[in-house]
């Protein structure tokens, strides 16, 4: 995918900013060693994905590591505005601007990410709905508009968003399959804050 139309999409998604600068952001020789870290934790259950040869190439093999070391996706010259770095192109292929649709892109970012809280949630990394929430908004830039991940599937309804996870599975791989639990939810027409639904305070 053209990393402009990547930037676009995120920011019309409701996104502060596109997701290639705030990889930039979080820097990507971090994610790089996370990544390293996931792979010798789960050893041969670890699946390959297509960001783990991308990494490789744009850590290890270009040293560019974000914001942090002025190269990443964007360029940051000295005293000018970043800019998207041009080489992008020589470690992925590039689609032609006609080759996709800017609402399904929109619609990938933002399901992807409300997949991967609800795997986070399902696995009891997270526990807590509204912290799941307010964490992906104020964390990592997810559309505030929506509520948060989270409050973004139960809006849509979780059969909803599992029928289009299934949708893009097909299309475009096991990363958009969606888990255990929000099948379990689909078959319940459940939602997230009706099943775990915050505690109510005493009130005083």
């Amino acid at each position: 995918m053209p990393p402009a139309p990547t930037e676009n999409a995120g920011k019309l998604a409701g996104m502060p900013v596109g997701p290639l600068a705030l990889a930039d952001e979080v820097a990507l020789d971090l994610s790089w060693k996370i990544l390293q870290a996931t792979k010798a934790d789960l050893g041969t259950a670890y699946v390959e994905r297509p960001i783990d040869r991308i990494l490789k190439e744009m850590v290890v093999g270009r040293e560019r590591f974000g914001r942090k070391n002025g190269k990443g996706y964007y360029d940051y010259p000295v005293g000018a505005k970043k800019r998207l770095w041009q080489g992008v192109g020589e470690i992925v292929t590039l689609k032609q601007a006609g080759d996709f649709v800017v609402d399904e892109l929109k619609e990938r970012l933002l399901l992807i990410q409300a997949l991967e809280t609800a795997r986070c949630f399902g696995e009891s990394v997270l526990t807590d709905v509204r912290e799941a929430d307010v964490g992906a908004i104020l964390g990592f830039g997810f559309a505030p508009f929506t509520g948060g991940p989270l409050s973004f599937i139960d809006t849509i309804g979780v059969p909803a968003f599992v029928a289009k996870c299934r949708a893009y599975e097909k299309r475009y791989g096991a990363r958009y399959r969606p888990t255990s639990l929000l099948l379990d939810m689909a078959k319940a027409d459940d939602t997230f804050y009706g099943r775990f639904r915050p505690p109510v305070p005493n009130a005083a």
